[in-house]
């Protein structure tokens, strides 16, 4: 997609969004500079939209392709518009594990330098881990402690968003996903060891809407946003709506008996819904 597409595509459906969400793949022709003139003119378009772009995974890309050191990559986005950073990539940092649902991708090590990195020069960001695959609760436990382990160092991470696998469409189509008790649980033990970590995503689009809000009842503080158009986990056979309105995510959020509030990337409140 060329710049001034998404340019228009904003124009045309996220022109009452506050904060711009981009992730992709590794594309094989697009230089780095493309990424820096995406980030500029979208920043000098929107000026009073968060620009929230790029996971570790693209970043080590960025730092390949164009020769450059990580640290130079973060400042050089930064100085362009970069607000803060989404915490994809991170999957599972088990090296056994990781070999088997995603040996392409840069192991758990380059993912937590990258964050570190980001982290010193001023670009928070969210930190994930996808379960429900192949993990042992070992895998799980161990990631989570890396995570409040440099979380601990750079207080650098926003939320921390448990990722339910989604098997259509993969390696492991047919096979179980996991459960409600296992959503729930992993959610749970994560607000209890990652007490670092000031928030919790219950991401709807994974959980489904109403797992999401019981979530918030085991730990959770965020149920994400209304989401214009979620295509990744929608690829892999989620259930959920690509998008909810705001009016469905207060009656979720009110009718768990709790206060609805909307927030910016950084957990500013815009506006309390009593």
């Amino acid at each position: 997609m060329e710049i001034e597409d998404i340019i228009n595509y904003i124009n045309d459906k996220g022109k009452y969004s506050n904060e711009i969400h981009i992730v992709g793949g590794l594309h094989p022709d697009k230089p780095f500079e493309y990424y820096l003139d995406m980030v500029r003119t979208i920043k000098a378009t929107f000026k009073d939209k968060i620009v929230k772009a790029f996971t570790s995974v693209e970043i080590d890309y960025f730092s390949k392709i164009s020769g450059r050191k990580v640290e130079d990559v973060l400042v050089s986005l930064k100085d362009s518009g970069l607000d803060c950073m989404p915490g994809g990539g991170a999957e599972i940092f088990s090296t056994e594990t990781r070999n088997k649902i995603c040996p392409e991708k840069i192991d758990g090590d380059r993912w937590l330098y990258i964050m570190e990195v980001a982290h010193q020069n001023g670009i928070k960001s969210n930190a994930t881990m996808l379960y429900g695959h192949l993990e042992s609760e070992n895998d799980k436990l161990e990631h989570l402690e890396r995570i409040r382990k440099l979380q601990k160092k750079t207080e650098g991470f926003l939320a921390f968003v448990a990722l339910s696998f989604q098997t259509e469409n993969t390696f492991m189509e047919g096979k179980f996903a996991a459960t409600g008790v296992e959503d729930l649980k992993t959610i749970a033990v994560s607000r209890i060891i990652l007490d670092n970590i000031p928030h919790i995503k219950a991401y709807w689009v994974m959980l489904g809407e109403k797992l999401a809000q019981l979530s918030l009842k085991f730990g959770a503080d965020d149920l994400d946003g209304t989401i214009i158009k979620e295509n990744i986990s929608h690829a892999a056979g989620s259930k959920s709506k690509e998008g909810l309105n705001i009016d469905t995510l207060l009656d979720l959020i009110r009718s768990a008996g709790l206060v609805p509030v909307e927030r910016d990337a950084f957990y500013n409140a815009i506006k309390v819904y009593q």
